[in-house]
């Protein structure tokens, strides 16, 4: 089996290596041909840099590093440009500061071909590098990755003011790049975020952003047929690490935990960083969650209120509003990847985001239990592991006392200034948790239960509320008729209703009945 690439970024030393690589070279080329000025948002580790380093390579012509992939005939490899491909992820901004660092990069660039930058401010080097290189080499290809790191290394409130300073600087360096349009080729810049239109790229209004375009919506991650077919020889090692598995239980497996990434709400793809470290362990982890969820990140979630991410219907605009001074915290979760799109109602412009996976879901849900619940993630699980052991158990009364019993370890001062919304919020997120492991949160055509709970002989339909009555919890669930859809699972449908008594801090009444 060919070695799998795990943290190997460039092209170059995939295919001499003789790594594992994922052809990407159709789509590549469908984009360099069809126009020269291009924006791609991704979340990290999801290709932007390997789409780069390939886009360098085909353009320096290095025909022989391209043997047996779709382009390597259909490319017209005489057409080679001189590239400059800044990765601000490697020029070390973070120590000597970003201009020490851009005066830096940008000398090194000009001495890979012989010149000499003459200009002192890093922003008029810049277009010294970009018109001499075209004079002297031809037309420039120009990449920059990950544009945006400067910025969102420093979005913690206390660091915000040197994520301004940064953006001033960036403005400025980025500005010379319209007028640069003579000497350049093709233009590709990258990052996570959409910082782009008004505070970084305002100059740059030919700026083609593809983030969403469907027809690159699977030029970063695997498709379905791209995992079957690049990694069949890993399915089968897998499979014999396995035993009594089907193929088609593990490529299910992989799908929950790794799959649902899609940017036109249609063509889905895996998380390649996810799938690479899956074959090399053979266990299902959160691999790409651990590789860096930032502190802000939970912390914004949990100043704006947004615990349920579930099923969240926002419109287009949100993906344009995103500045530092106002970070909008579904657009902050869909630009970072931990929320994709499942549908576009295109004639209302109305997008419907949720969480793409269960790597995902399980790893924040998880980390938000901690936040809410002040403990550690590992021991947000404890609750929700006696929760699914007493409905498999069919013991409502333990399940209340589980409930009880989580409320209890939530600091008073939380339960007395949240409210409502806290209860939910954290009822929904064990719920949530137990229906990574049993189906949960089903949704019906009048209205949504507040949880379905199915075990092998029956189904629990719960619905809760806060200083009012189990009884007009159970009254909802009858008159909303929620068990309708669920009648042909040949099993007992048990409505259960739950009240908060916001006083006590814990379940005051439930009941159940069978509906």
């Amino acid at each position: 089996m060919k070695n799998l690439p795990i943290g190997i970024q460039t092209f170059r030393k995939i295919r001499e290596d003789d790594c594992l690589y994922v052809d990407k070279t159709r789509h590549i080329y469908q984009l360099i041909s069809s126009g020269q000025y291009f924006f791609l948002s991704r979340p990290r580790r999801f290709g932007k840099s390997l789409t780069l380093s390939t886009i360098r390579e085909i353009y320096s012509g290095s025909r022989d590093l391209f043997e047996g992939l779709w382009i390597e005939n259909q490319w017209n490899w005489t057409k080679v440009h001189p590239v400059v491909h800044i990765q601000f992820n490697e020029i070390g901004y973070n120590t000597g500061g970003l201009e020490s660092a851009l005066h830096k990069t940008l000398e090194e660039q000009a001495a890979m071909y012989g010149l000499s930058l003459k200009e002192a401010t890093y922003d008029q080097k810049f277009r010294e590098l970009i018109r001499e290189l075209s004079e002297k080499k031809g037309k420039v290809v120009l990449l920059i990755d990950e544009y945006d790191k400067p910025l969102i290394d420093y979005l913690e409130k206390d660091q915000l003011p040197t994520a301004f300073e940064h953006q001033r600087i960036l403005k400025s360096f980025y500005s010379i790049i319209k007028s640069a349009d003579p000497y350049l080729e093709f233009l590709l810049i990258t990052g996570v975020s959409k910082f782009s239109k008004v505070s970084i790229f305002s100059d740059l209004n030919n700026l083609n952003d593809i983030t969403l375009n469907p027809r690159h919506a699977t030029l970063t991650g695997y498709t379905q047929p791209e995992l079957e077919n690049t990694f069949q020889e890993w399915l089968q090692y897998t499979l014999e690490e396995m035993p009594g598995v089907t193929t088609e239980e593990l490529l299910a497996q992989i799908k929950t935990w790794y799959d649902g990434y899609t940017w036109n709400g249609r063509d889905h793809v895996y998380n390649p960083f996810s799938v690479l470290n899956f074959f090399a362990s053979g266990s299902f982890q959160d691999y790409w969650f651990k590789t860096g969820t930032p502190t802000f990140l939970i912390q914004k979630i949990k100043e704006s209120g947004y615990f349920n991410l579930n099923d969240l219907k926002v419109s287009g605009l949100i993906f344009e509003s995103y500045s530092l001074d106002n970070l909008e915290t579904r657009s902050l979760l869909f630009q970072t990847g931990y929320l994709t799109i499942k549908n576009i109602d295109h004639i209302r412009g109305i997008y419907t985001l949720d969480y793409p996976n269960r790597e995902v879901e399980q790893a924040l849900t998880g980390h938000l239990l901690s936040v809410l619940l002040h403990r550690a993630a590992p021991e947000t699980v404890v609750p929700v592991q006696q929760l699914e052991e007493a409905f498999f158990a069919n013991d409502i009364a333990r399940v209340v006392t589980v409930i009880n019993s989580m409320l209890k370890g939530v600091p008073s001062h939380l339960l007395d200034e949240k409210g409502e919304h806290f209860y939910h919020a954290l009822v929904h997120l064990h719920f949530r948790y137990l229906g990574l492991f049993i189906q949960s949160e089903v949704h019906t055509s009048d209205g949504r239960m507040d949880a379905v709970v199915q075990t092998p002989t029956h189904i629990y339909l719960l619905e809760f509320k806060i200083d009012q009555s189990a009884e007009a919890a159970l009254s909802q669930i009858r008159r909303k008729d929620y068990a309708a859809a669920l009648r042909l699972e040949n099993k007992p449908v048990i409505g259960i209703g739950i009240n908060f008594d916001s006083v006590k801090k814990a379940v005051s009444d439930w009941a159940e009945e069978e509906v």
